[in-house]
């Protein structure tokens, strides 16, 4: 091979991650493998130990991670932790070489509105912002085969090319607004809920019917009902395995912020608010903790109709 993924081989270059749960827990196993030097820090003493194991150096705060490293890449779960990891005690505002001349990639699925105000401070500060949603789940994320949506400056996306196509096979160039990457990730994943709870009320109804889901899922695999994430989840669901690999308050979380931005743009759907609502239905049920394939079971325990 002789693409940029297979020569970040060749030469030790730097990152830091700061977040090592599914997804940038991932991104760190797939760099280590192309032979990069990883810096981690997570609350999570299991998951940087996890990280240790294979390599990565392990820090005790986001400042110490985002030290002597060209750019630091951000994997929490919401606006409020990309705030406390940046901009709270220890964070990368700490970090000792200062903030001029470095980068943060915010990978979380995130309000645009907070994508810009991060990266308008971080500009003030002297840093450049790579606005990077990304998608297709844990495995993808350590392959190298997942999505990454870019939005930034071309010359940013230039500097940290080899980067940025080590972590993705599948990169769109979202243009260089800050916010367009959580836009489009938000379009995405908005689809993906309405997706995600269509599968499991058809799954639903043919369980109610008397069919044999496995078969049912066979034959809409190959139809026109096929979705990603519905065979994806729905397959875990008639198994009964609810182990989490997409906990359902992601998808709560990022259908509600996908709602509130299409209405922020004059813009309001029939599907999105009832399928947001669908899972925090889940929430309130005490499933948080629990696989957004659980949607499934909540809807074959609806009621049977008289």
């Amino acid at each position: 091979m002789n693409d940029i993924r297979s020569m970040t081989t060749q030469t030790t270059q730097r990152v830091g991650i700061i977040g090592t749960g599914n997804m940038g827990g991932g991104m760190a196993l797939n760099l280590l493998a192309h032979g990069w030097q990883v810096q981690v820090h997570d609350i999570d003493q299991t998951k940087v130990n996890a990280m240790a194991a294979r390599g990565a150096i392990v820090c005790t705060d986001a400042a110490s991670a985002a030290a002597n490293v060209p750019i630091t890449i951000v994997c929490v779960v919401d606006a409020l932790q990309c705030e406390a990891v940046l901009w709270g005690d220890g964070g990368v505002k700490a970090r000792p070489d200062g903030l001029a001349g470095h980068t943060v990639m915010l990978c979380p699925t995130i309000a645009p509105a907070d994508v810009e105000r991060f990266a308008a401070r971080l500009m003030q500060a002297g840093a450049a912002t790579i606005d990077a949603p990304m998608s297709g789940g844990p495995q993808r994320a350590a392959d190298g085969t997942m999505s990454l949506m870019v939005a930034c400056a071309g010359a940013v996306r230039a500097s940290h090319s080899a980067l940025i196509h080590t972590l993705s096979s599948h990169v769109f160039d979202l243009g260089e607004r800050p916010g367009d990457g959580a836009r489009m990730k938000l379009v995405n994943n908005l689809l993906a809920g309405i997706n995600l709870v269509g599968a499991a009320e058809a799954l639903a109804m043919a369980q109610r019917m008397g069919m044999n889901l496995g078969t049912v899922l066979d034959v809409i695999e190959q139809s026109s009902g096929q979705s990603w994430v519905g065979t994806d989840r729905m397959r875990r669901a008639i198994a009964n395995d609810y182990a989490p690999r997409a906990h359902a308050t992601l998808l709560r979380k990022d259908t509600a912020l996908a709602v509130q931005a299409a209405r922020d743009a004059g813009f309001e759907g029939p599907l999105g608010a009832a399928a947001s609502d669908v899972f925090m239905r889940a929430i309130e049920c005490g499933w948080a903790h629990l696989d957004d394939a659980v949607i499934f079971r909540l809807l074959s325990e609806v009621p049977q109709r008289n």
